[in-house]
Protein backbone atom coordinates (compact mmCIF):
# COMPACT_ATOMS: atom_id res chain seq x y z
CA UNK A 1 0.00 0.00 0.00
CA UNK A 2 2.89 2.35 0.79
CA UNK A 3 4.34 1.91 -2.73
CA UNK A 4 0.98 2.65 -4.32
CA UNK A 5 0.53 5.81 -2.16
CA UNK A 6 4.03 7.04 -3.08
CA UNK A 7 3.37 6.37 -6.75
CA UNK A 8 0.01 8.18 -6.60
CA UNK A 9 1.60 11.15 -4.82
CA UNK A 10 4.38 11.34 -7.46
CA UNK A 11 1.86 11.18 -10.31
CA UNK A 12 -0.30 13.87 -8.70
CA UNK A 13 2.75 16.12 -8.23
CA UNK A 14 3.82 15.68 -11.86
CA UNK A 15 0.31 16.40 -13.14
CA UNK A 16 0.03 19.56 -11.05
CA UNK A 17 3.43 20.80 -12.28
CA UNK A 18 2.51 20.08 -15.89
CA UNK A 19 -0.79 21.91 -15.54
CA UNK A 20 1.01 24.95 -14.11
CA UNK A 21 2.86 25.46 -17.43
CA UNK A 22 1.05 27.50 -20.09
CA UNK A 23 -0.52 25.14 -22.62
CA UNK A 24 0.84 27.05 -25.62
CA UNK A 25 4.39 27.62 -24.36
CA UNK A 26 7.01 26.76 -26.98
CA UNK A 27 10.30 25.49 -25.62
CA UNK A 28 13.65 26.18 -27.25
CA UNK A 29 15.04 23.49 -29.53
CA UNK A 30 18.55 24.87 -29.17
CA UNK A 31 18.72 25.51 -32.95
CA UNK A 32 19.62 29.00 -34.19
CA UNK A 33 19.18 30.11 -37.81
CA UNK A 34 21.47 33.05 -38.71
CA UNK A 35 20.22 35.45 -41.37
CA UNK A 36 22.25 38.37 -42.69
CA UNK A 37 20.37 41.54 -43.61
CA UNK A 38 22.15 43.52 -46.31
CA UNK A 39 24.30 41.06 -48.21
CA UNK A 40 27.19 42.90 -49.81
CA UNK A 41 27.01 40.85 -53.02
CA UNK A 42 23.38 40.00 -53.83
CA UNK A 43 20.99 42.62 -55.21
CA UNK A 44 23.34 45.56 -54.47
CA UNK A 45 23.19 44.79 -50.75
CA UNK A 46 19.38 44.73 -50.59
CA UNK A 47 19.07 41.07 -49.67
CA UNK A 48 18.52 38.71 -46.74
CA UNK A 49 20.84 35.70 -46.76
CA UNK A 50 19.39 33.13 -46.61
CA UNK A 51 16.04 34.56 -47.59
CA UNK A 52 14.05 31.35 -47.22
CA UNK A 53 14.44 29.38 -43.95
CA UNK A 54 12.67 26.25 -42.75
CA UNK A 55 12.45 26.29 -38.94
CA UNK A 56 10.73 24.28 -36.23
CA UNK A 57 8.73 25.71 -33.33
CA UNK A 58 11.28 26.61 -30.67
CA UNK A 59 14.05 27.44 -33.15
CA UNK A 60 15.61 30.88 -32.85
CA UNK A 61 15.89 33.28 -35.80
CA UNK A 62 18.93 35.55 -35.39
CA UNK A 63 19.28 38.55 -37.74
CA UNK A 64 22.71 40.09 -38.31
CA UNK A 65 22.64 43.57 -39.84
CA UNK A 66 25.13 44.90 -42.40
CA UNK A 67 25.43 48.54 -43.62
CA UNK A 68 22.48 50.57 -44.99
CA UNK A 69 20.21 50.62 -41.88
CA UNK A 70 17.98 47.58 -42.37
CA UNK A 71 15.06 46.16 -40.38
CA UNK A 72 13.16 42.93 -39.93
CA UNK A 73 9.45 43.78 -40.34
CA UNK A 74 6.83 41.03 -40.33
CA UNK A 75 4.08 41.27 -42.94
CA UNK A 76 1.57 39.00 -44.63
CA UNK A 77 1.83 37.40 -48.06
CA UNK A 78 -1.19 39.40 -49.25
CA UNK A 79 0.27 42.78 -48.19
CA UNK A 80 4.00 42.89 -48.88
CA UNK A 81 5.87 45.96 -47.57
CA UNK A 82 3.08 46.56 -45.04
CA UNK A 83 3.58 45.58 -41.39
CA UNK A 84 1.45 42.91 -39.85
CA UNK A 85 -0.80 44.53 -37.26
CA UNK A 86 -1.19 43.60 -33.64
CA UNK A 87 0.90 42.97 -30.58
CA UNK A 88 2.23 39.66 -31.86
CA UNK A 89 3.81 41.15 -35.01
CA UNK A 90 7.60 41.12 -35.08
CA UNK A 91 9.63 44.28 -35.74
CA UNK A 92 13.32 44.84 -35.06
CA UNK A 93 13.23 48.62 -35.22
CA UNK A 94 16.09 50.60 -36.74
CA UNK A 95 18.37 49.59 -33.86
CA UNK A 96 21.19 48.02 -35.82
CA UNK A 97 22.68 50.70 -38.05
CA UNK A 98 26.32 50.21 -38.96
CA UNK A 99 28.56 51.83 -41.55
CA UNK A 100 30.95 48.88 -41.84
CA UNK A 101 30.81 45.18 -41.03
CA UNK A 102 28.12 43.72 -38.79
CA UNK A 103 26.19 45.73 -36.22
CA UNK A 104 27.29 45.09 -32.61
CA UNK A 105 23.84 43.66 -31.77
CA UNK A 106 21.49 41.16 -33.42
CA UNK A 107 17.71 40.81 -33.43
CA UNK A 108 16.45 37.41 -32.28
CA UNK A 109 13.01 35.86 -31.97
CA UNK A 110 11.65 32.36 -31.34
CA UNK A 111 9.58 30.60 -33.99
CA UNK A 112 6.21 29.76 -32.43
CA UNK A 113 4.70 27.42 -35.05
CA UNK A 114 5.17 26.16 -38.60
CA UNK A 115 3.08 28.92 -40.23
CA UNK A 116 4.88 31.16 -42.75
CA UNK A 117 6.47 34.35 -41.40
CA UNK A 118 6.73 36.81 -44.30
CA UNK A 119 9.04 39.76 -43.74
CA UNK A 120 10.72 42.72 -45.40
CA UNK A 121 13.14 45.57 -44.74
CA UNK A 122 11.17 48.75 -44.02
CA UNK A 123 13.97 51.13 -45.05
CA UNK A 124 12.36 53.64 -47.43
CA UNK A 125 15.60 55.30 -48.57
CA UNK A 126 16.25 53.16 -51.63
CA UNK A 127 12.91 51.31 -51.43
CA UNK A 128 14.44 48.17 -49.97
CA UNK A 129 11.21 46.13 -49.94
CA UNK A 130 10.19 47.06 -53.49
CA UNK A 131 13.74 46.26 -54.59
CA UNK A 132 13.43 42.69 -53.34
CA UNK A 133 14.71 42.83 -49.76
CA UNK A 134 12.28 40.36 -48.25
CA UNK A 135 12.17 36.81 -46.99
CA UNK A 136 10.13 34.05 -45.41
CA UNK A 137 10.42 31.56 -42.58
CA UNK A 138 8.48 28.33 -43.24
CA UNK A 139 7.19 28.97 -46.74
CA UNK A 140 4.49 26.45 -47.64
CA UNK A 141 6.16 24.81 -50.67
CA UNK A 142 2.88 23.17 -51.72
CA UNK A 143 1.25 26.59 -52.16
CA UNK A 144 1.37 29.24 -54.88
CA UNK A 145 2.42 31.72 -52.16
CA UNK A 146 6.11 31.70 -53.00
CA UNK A 147 8.84 34.15 -52.09
CA UNK A 148 9.30 34.98 -55.78
CA UNK A 149 5.61 35.90 -56.01
CA UNK A 150 5.80 37.94 -52.79
CA UNK A 151 8.67 39.93 -54.31
CA UNK A 152 6.75 40.44 -57.57
CA UNK A 153 3.75 41.74 -55.61
CA UNK A 154 5.99 44.08 -53.59
CA UNK A 155 7.30 46.01 -56.61
CA UNK A 156 4.33 48.39 -56.94
CA UNK A 157 3.61 48.87 -53.22
CA UNK A 158 4.49 51.61 -50.75
CA UNK A 159 6.60 50.67 -47.74
CA UNK A 160 4.83 51.24 -44.46
CA UNK A 161 6.45 51.51 -41.05
CA UNK A 162 5.02 49.55 -38.12
CA UNK A 163 5.59 52.38 -35.66
CA UNK A 164 6.05 56.13 -35.53
CA UNK A 165 9.03 55.38 -33.27
CA UNK A 166 11.78 54.00 -35.54
CA UNK A 167 13.55 52.39 -32.54
CA UNK A 168 10.45 50.62 -31.19
CA UNK A 169 10.78 46.88 -31.49
CA UNK A 170 8.53 44.02 -30.55
CA UNK A 171 8.32 40.27 -30.72
CA UNK A 172 12.01 39.64 -30.19
CA UNK A 173 15.18 40.58 -28.36
CA UNK A 174 18.11 42.89 -29.06
CA UNK A 175 21.17 40.83 -28.07
CA UNK A 176 24.96 41.21 -28.37
CA UNK A 177 26.40 39.90 -31.64
CA UNK A 178 28.50 36.96 -30.50
CA UNK A 179 30.85 35.50 -33.15
CA UNK A 180 30.71 31.75 -33.71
Amino acid sequence: MLAFTSLALAATTLLSLASALPANEVRSTGVTHRVFAGSTTANNGLHFEPENVVAEPGDLMEFHFLPKAHTFTQSSFDKPCEPLGGEMAIFSGFNFNTTAGEAPNVFTFMVQDRNPIWYYCSQTAGNHCQSGMSGVVNQNFASDNTLARYKENAVNTVTRQPSTDPLASQGGWKLPNVPL
